[in-house]
């Protein structure tokens, strides 16, 4: 198994157009927005109905992303728990790109990773996962497969 890279770093908002023109103003540039919702999107959150808006950001190089997301259901919001749903406000994941996602998750179930969800495949394009790690960490896993 190689590491690939960081795919993109999410976060969770309460609206959407003003994180955009915040990292917009940072210097950002909007690489694409999306609603995103249906089975695939349910499985690979571990979350029912999921109904969103992503925006992905890129730095100018090209290298550094950013995905926004505004939940539309199930509602965002800060529960307070150490273990907060995928859907909390705030800093949400980081995504890792794999070339074997079934092996990578086995090895870091080894170190306390659970899958919050389920391994979803999107299309033909790409299989996915969320994990909780230390501390209650969300991390994503994606396997590119076409």
């Amino acid at each position: 198994m190689t590491l690939q890279r960081i795919d993109n770093i999410g976060i969770v908002v309460e609206d959407l157009d003003a994180a955009i023109a915040f990292f917009s103003e940072l210097g950002m540039e909007v690489d694409g927005k999306a609603q995103i919702e249906g089975l695939f999107a349910d499985q690979a959150v571990g979350l029912d109905a999921v109904r969103s808006t992503i925006a992905m950001m890129r730095t100018p190089d090209g290298h550094g992303k950013l995905e926004l997301v505004q939940y539309h259901h199930p509602a965002a919001g800060l529960d307070g728990s150490h273990n907060p749903p995928p859907n909390t406000l705030g800093m949400h994941r980081v995504m890792f790109a794999v070339d074997d996602i079934d092996d990578t998750i086995a090895r870091l179930r080894r170190h306390g990773a659970e899958l919050i969800g389920e391994v979803a495949q999107y299309k033909d394009v790409y299989r996915l996962c969320y994990l909780r790690g230390p501390s209650g960490i969300i991390l994503a896993l994606a396997e590119q497969t076409g």
